[in-house]
């Protein structure tokens, strides 16, 4: 069965978080997961200098899934760092959570409400949504990954997406990845009444497709 290597660009030495995205996949998609970490950034990508540090960690990482035999690579943050180095380095599918999110909000329809870790949705984001993004905003408190793990932050998160949904938003996308890890977008969707778009399973759906066509081609 096909490999689907998933790049956390926080560092960890939890094997169970590491894993958490991979989880989450396995679990919607049925595909089998690898997960790794990128070393040295603790409070993961959250601004352009701890960007920049990422990118030839990523692509290191990646390389070495597809050398240990993934079918396809998920860079799973969602500014999208090192994609295109990435597509590049390796001979396999590569696909980033941002452009994936920001692609599965767009085929819901109507406009999009960007919550993630900065005031400003992330540049692989905004290229996607266009004039569709109607508003971003981050969780009161939070500027790094990591500050979603503290208490209450899961509710201050909540309360921004209303104000998403206040501004205009008929769907929340999640622009950071940790909102996935604290599985926020049940909550958000009940308490809201408009779709959450969890941009680890989008590109867990990109990587689907990616992987599935992939084997088809192999069986012709």
């Amino acid at each position: 069965m096909s490999v689907l290597g998933v790049v956390r660009v926080i560092t960890s030495d939890d094997p169970a978080f590491v894993g958490a995205h991979g989880r989450w996949i396995e679990q919607r998609y049925g595909l089998r997961t690898r997960s790794a970490c990128i070393p040295g950034q603790q409070y993961g990508v959250h601004d352009d200098e701890s960007f920049a540090r990422a990118v030839p960690k990523i692509v290191k990482v990646a390389e070495e899934l597809a050398a240990e035999g993934a079918s396809c690579v998920l860079i799973s943050c969602a500014a999208d760092p090192a994609l295109a180095e990435t597509r590049a380095a390796v001979p396999i599918p590569v696909v980033g959570a941002g452009s994936s999110g920001a692609a599965t909000a767009l085929a819901l329809g109507g406009r999009v409400g960007v919550l993630g870790l900065n005031d400003e949705a992330p540049e692989a984001v905004r290229a996607v949504l266009g004039d569709r993004l109607a508003a971003s905003l981050r969780p009161e408190g939070v500027r790094r990954t990591t500050d979603l793990l503290e208490p209450g932050a899961a509710d201050r998160s909540v309360a921004a997406a209303r104000r998403l949904v206040e501004a205009g938003a008929e769907a929340v996308l999640f622009a950071c990845t940790g909102l996935t890890t604290i599985g926020l977008a049940p909550r958000i969707t009940k308490e809201l009444g408009v779709p959450a778009v969890d941009a680890v399973l989008a590109a867990g759906l990109m990587a689907s497709y990616a992987m599935h066509d992939k084997e088809r081609a192999v069986n012709i």
